[in-house]
């Protein structure tokens, strides 16, 4: 038997209708929401509060689409500074169960508040002595009665012109996860810094993690020249480090920098480039960078002085290294 349906061709008398339910379904779940605030009470503060004192982890579980609600919500909790982790209803009941101790704290989403898979291991949650946080659509559950604290996630009707798939009890569940997530981080002191830690991968962790001599140019890759060096031997070594710059460095200070764009205004003035010392025409009162700044910082530094290189130095101002755009570009920081 063929099985195959019939596509279903949209002609443009359909445009008309794709907007107005489109407009209708963000129209729901923006009232959803607009009530889920209007409705938020002292159960989120104590929510909030066995969450925040929680010694273990905190245990999300969820059935159907609120599983996948609790698997995000989790995600969330996990990389703001609250230990979590999602655990399938169903098979904790089968041997997960082991995952949570007595120091944890589980955190149950069901809309109906009767989801049998929940339900099953209430029990077995209740003997460990493990504080109950549930997020449900019914107060009168029996999942939100038995919870040490609930939270009132219901909703006047579905997005769905049914009312029966999830649609705006998701969103719900999903905006009240992200409440208390966001709570939980303000209470904790979590900063930049500390999500970047928890995410090293990504651009932000990059930029809040990197530090310049993390991507410089060292040793014999550093562009350098004596300030008595003529200009043509400075180029020279501009050509073969490649970077576009040479510093002009007595001993280990940094006196200044000669650029592409000061061999364009030597060039205008039709200077002997053979005789010239360098320190006649090097720009004096260069920009640096230290080793330990951000990456993200020295971006900036070359951005708001419209230069592409930097010398970097230490502590004790003394040359370490050259960073480059290009090493910014490559690193992701950019």
């Amino acid at each position: 038997m063929d099985c195959q349906t019939t596509p279903v061709v949209a002609g443009r008398d359909d445009d008309a209708r794709f907007l107005d339910l489109g407009r209708t379904v963000l129209e729901i779940e923006g009232r959803a929401l607009a009530r889920l605030r209007e409705n938020l009470n002292g159960d989120f503060v104590r929510a909030c509060r066995v969450l925040l004192a929680c010694e273990g982890r905190i245990i999300v579980i969820g059935m159907g689409k609120s599983g996948h609600i609790g698997g995000k919500l989790a995600a969330t909790l996990a990389s703001t500074g609250s230990p979590a982790f999602f655990v399938h209803p169903a098979e904790a009941s089968h041997g997960d169960l082991g995952m949570i101790t007595a120091k944890d704290v589980v955190l149950a989403l069901s809309n109906s508040g009767e989801t049998g898979e929940i339900l099953t291991i209430l029990p077995l949650i209740k003997r460990l002595h493990v504080p109950l946080v549930a997020m449900t659509g019914n107060a009168r559950s029996t999942l939100a009665t038995r919870a040490d604290v609930h939270m009132d996630v219901g909703v006047e009707q579905e997005a769905c012109p049914l009312n029966l798939a999830p649609t705006a009890s998701t969103t719900a569940a999903l905006a009240m996860g992200d409440a208390l997530a966001v709570a939980l981080l303000e209470a904790r002191g979590f900063t930049s810094a500390d999500f970047a830690r928890s995410h090293p991968g990504g651009r932000l962790g990059r930029r809040l993690l990197l530090l310049t001599e993390d991507v410089m140019h060292t040793g014999e890759q550093v562009p350098c020249s004596h300030p008595d060096d003529s200009l043509d031997r400075a180029l020279l070594e501009m050509t073969r480090k490649g970077l576009g710059i040479t510093f002009v460095v007595e001993g280990d200070t940094v006196l200044g920098v000669f650029t592409d764009g000061d061999l364009r205004r030597v060039l205008d003035r039709r200077l002997d480039i053979h005789d010239l010392p360098i320190r006649q025409v090097m720009t004096r009162h260069c920009q640096k960078v230290h080793a330990g700044t951000l990456a993200a910082e020295a971006l900036a530094l070359m951005e708001t002085h419209k230069v592409n290189a930097l010398p970097v130095v230490d502590a004790a101002e003394r040359l370490v290294g050259a960073l480059n755009m290009h090493d910014l570009l490559r690193a992701g920081v950019v």
